[in-house]
C-alpha cells in the first residue's frame, strides 16, 4: 500500500502511536478564527512516528488518499490533522474478578437457613 509522510512544525500529541488512524479536515479563516470547511477524511493507519518530541516530527501513514488531496506541493498548511485510537488495542476494562466464599454454621446441632447472599461491584477507574 502507498504511504505518505506528514511533517509538522511542533511536537505531536504524546498519545499518538503506531496503529492509530490519521484523519484530516480542510480549514479556512473566518472572522479571525480557523474553522473547518469540509468533512473529516481518513488518511490511513500510522505506520511509523519519527522524532515525536522535536519541533519537526513526522508520521508515515499507509494511505490510499491521493497526493493532491493531501495538499500536493503546497503541503498541509490548510489541513487540521487528527487521529483516533484502535479500540481493540486500547480498551482498559478488566476481564473479570474471581471471589471464593465459604459459609459455615458454627452451631452444628441446629439447622440454619440462609435467606440471602449479595455482592456489590463498581468500576473505580472510570
Amino acid at each position: 500500500m502507498p504511504s505518505a509522510t506528514l511533517t509538522f512544525s511542533a511536537p505531536i500529541n504524546a498519545s499518538c502511536q503506531v496503529g492509530d488512524t490519521a484523519y484530516y479536515v480542510t480549514t479556512q479563516s473566518s472572522g479571525g478564527f480557523t474553522t473547518n470547511s469540509g468533512s473529516v477524511v481518513e488518511i490511513g493507519s500510522i505506520r511509523e512516528i519519527q522524532s515525536p518530541n522535536t519541533n519537526s516530527p513526522s508520521i508515515i501513514v499507509e494511505t490510499s488518499v491521493g497526493y493532491n488531496d493531501l495538499g500536493g506541493a503546497s503541503g498541509l498548511s490548510d489541513k487540521f490533522i487528527l487521529f483516533s485510537k484502535d479500540n481493540k488495542a486500547n480498551l482498559s476494562s478488566p476481564l473479570g474478578y474471581y471471589a471464593s466464599v465459604k459459609m459455615v454454621n458454627d452451631n452444628t446441632s441446629a439447622a440454619a437457613e440462609l435467606f440471602s447472599v449479595a455482592t456489590e461491584m463498581f468500576a473505580s477507574s472510570k
